[in-house]
C-alpha cells in the first residue's frame, strides 16, 4: 500500500499548485480515456525511491468569514482521518491567521506528522522574517517553497519522504485474497459485510498504514479465508458538504491501494450516478479487479427488462470498464449474496493469468489480418510483436514501427480481440506501446 499524504490549508494558498506540480501534469485538465468522466484530486507521486499517494483537499471557498472556521476543521480532519503525512500549507504573503492557527490546534492534538509548508517566497531574502513567523504555529520548521515558481519543493519532498511509514512495516506476505468494499453513502457496504460475518467474530487488524478506523474482516466461505476491507463505518462528520466527495474518494483511494478486488456496490433503487463512476475509475486506474454488485435488487419493481435496462445503464456510465462482472444482489434478504465469492475467485484466476508469447501473438496477427491498422500521411502502422510481462493487472507490452500511429482506437480493438480468445473477465488489462525501428 502506498503511504498518503494530504495537502491542506485555507482557500488560495497554492494547494492546487503544488498538487499539479507534483503529480507533473495539470490534474485540473483532465485528459482521460474517453468514457471516463471523474475530477482527480489524488495522484502518485515518486521522490527519492519513495511512491506515495498526494491528496489535494483544496477547492473549499466559504461563501462567507463566518464558514471558515468550521469549513477549515472539517477539510482538517479529512486530511487526520486519511493521511499518514500532512503538508499543512500557508501564504507568507498573506502572513499568520487565525485560522491557521486553529487547523494548527488540530493538527498538534492529532498524532499524524506534519510538514508545515511556507508558500509564495518568490524570495527567500524579502520574506526571511516573514517565514520565521510561522514558527508560533508550534509545527517545527517551516519550510519555504515557491509552488508557482517551482523552487523549495525539492527540500519539502525530503521531509515529506522522512516522515513516510517504514517501507517494510506493512510488507509481511499475506496470500489471502484482499476485498475492497467501495461505494457512496448508505448503499449496502455494511449490511453486505455483515451478512458475511454472521454469528463470526468481527477480527480486526491493526495493520500499519492504515487509517484509524478502518476495518479488515476476515470471511471465510468453502474452506478458504477472504479479507474485507470495509469503507462504510468510517466515521461521518456533521455537515461535510462540499468536502464530502473529497473524503470519499480520499478514503475509496486509501482501500483501494490495500486491496486485490474492488466491489463497487450501487443502490439498485436509484441506479448508477456519476460519483460511482469516480469510485470505479479508482479501481480501474489502479489496475484491480472489480465486481459491480447492485444491492437493494428486492426493493426494485421488476419486469422482464429491468435487469437488462439497469445493465445497460451501468455499462453505458462506466463504459470505461466493460470487463466488469455485474451482480444484482440483495444484503437484506442474501439474494445471490453466495455469488459474489464465485466472482472473486474467477476475478482472482483472470488477474493471474499469462498467455504463453506465441499464443497471444496469433491472436494479435488474426486481429490485424480482420481489421487493417490506421495509417497517417501514407505511412501505416505496423503491431510487430507482443507479449505479458506480468500479472495483476494482466500487462501486454506491445512493439509497434510508430508510436504515434497507434490510436487509442486500435488498442481498444486489440484488447477486445484478446478478451474474445482469452476471458480476462472482471481485470483490467495494460497495454505498453513501444516503437521499434524496421528496416525499410
Amino acid at each position: 500500500m502506498k503511504p498518503v499524504v494530504a495537502i491542506v490549508g485555507r482557500p488560495n494558498v497554492g494547494k492546487s499548485s503544488l498538487f499539479n506540480y507534483l503529480a507533473g501534469e495539470k490534474i485540473a485538465i483532465v485528459k482521460d480515456e474517453p468514457g471516463i468522466t471523474r475530477d482527480r484530486i489524488y495522484a502518485d507521486v515518486e521522490w527519492n525511491g519513495r511512491q506515495f499517494t498526494i491528496i489535494d483537499t483544496g477547492g473549499i471557498e466559504p461563501e462567507s468569514k463566518d464558514l471558515i472556521l468550521s469549513k477549515m476543521r472539517e477539510q482538517a480532519q479529512i486530511a487526520i482521518d486519511t493521511a499518514n503525512v500532512i503538508v499543512f500549507m500557508t501564504d507568507v504573503q498573506m502572513g499568520l491567521v487565525d485560522s491557521d492557527d486553529k487547523v494548527a490546534d488540530m493538527l498538534r492534538k492529532s498524532r499524524k506528522s506534519v510538514v508545515l509548508c511556507v508558500n509564495k517566497v518568490d524570495s527567500f531574502r524579502k520574506y526571511e522574517a516573514d517565514v520565521y513567523e510561522f514558527y508560533n504555529l508550534g509545527l517545527g520548521d517551516p519550510i519555504p517553497v515557491s509552488a508557482d515558481q517551482r523552487t523549495g519543493v525539492g527540500d519539502l519532498l525530503d521531509e515529506i519522504v522522512k516522515l513516510l511509514p517504514d517501507k517494510n512495516a506493512d510488507e509481511e506476505e499475506d496470500e489471502r485474497p484482499r476485498i475492497a468494499v467501495v461505494g457512496r453513502p448508505n448503499v449496502g457496504k455494511s449490511s453486505l459485510i455483515n451478512k458475511y460475518l454472521g454469528n463470526e467474530r468481527l477480527i480486526v487488524s491493526d495493520i500499519a498504514g492504515t487509517t484509524r478506523d478502518a476495518v479488515d474482516t476476515v470471511v471465510r466461505r468453502n474452506g478458504k479465508e477472504y479479507i474485507f476491507v470495509d469503507t462504510a463505518g468510517l466515521r461521518r462528520k456533521n455537515r461535510i458538504k462540499e468536502e464530502l466527495e473529497t473524503y470519499m474518494i480520499a478514503r475509496t483511494v486509501s482501500a483501494v491501494d490495500r486491496s486485490d478486488i474492488v466491489v463497487l456496490v450501487i443502490d439498485g433503487t436509484e441506479g448508477v450516478a456519476e460519483q460511482d463512476a469516480k469510485i470505479a475509475g479508482i479501481a480501474h486506474d489502479r489496475g484491480k479487479g472489480i465486481i459491480i454488485a447492485v444491492n437493494k435488487w428486492d426493493a426494485v419493481e421488476k419486469d422482464d427488462k429491468t435487469i437488462y435496462r439497469m445493465s445497460r445503464d451501468i455499462m453505458q456510465t462506466l463504459s470505461f470498464m466493460p470487463y466488469a462482472e455485474i451482480l444484482f444482489i440483495s444484503a437484506l434478504t442474501g439474494q445471490r449474496t453466495e455469488k459474489l465469492f464465485e466472482s472473486i475467485d474467477t476475478v482472482i484466476a483472470n488477474q493471474n493469468l499469462r498467455i504463453q508469447t506465441g499464443v497471444l501473438n496469433e491472436i494479435v496477427s488474426e486481429a490485424v489480418t480482420m481489421q487493417q491498422p490506421p495509417s497517417d500521411k501514407g505511412r501505416r502502422l505496423k503491431v510487430l510483436y507482443a507479449t505479458q510481462v506480468s500479472v495483476k493487472p494482466p500487462t501486454i507490452v506491445i512493439f509497434v514501427n510508430s508510436v504515434k500511429l497507434m490510436h487509442y482506437s486500435y488498442t481498444r480493438y486489440l484488447e477486445n480481440r484478446i478478451r474474445e480468445a482469452f476471458g480476462f473477465q472482471g481485470t483490467p488489462i495494460r497495454f505498453v506501446i513501444k516503437e521499434r525501428k524496421t528496416e525499410k
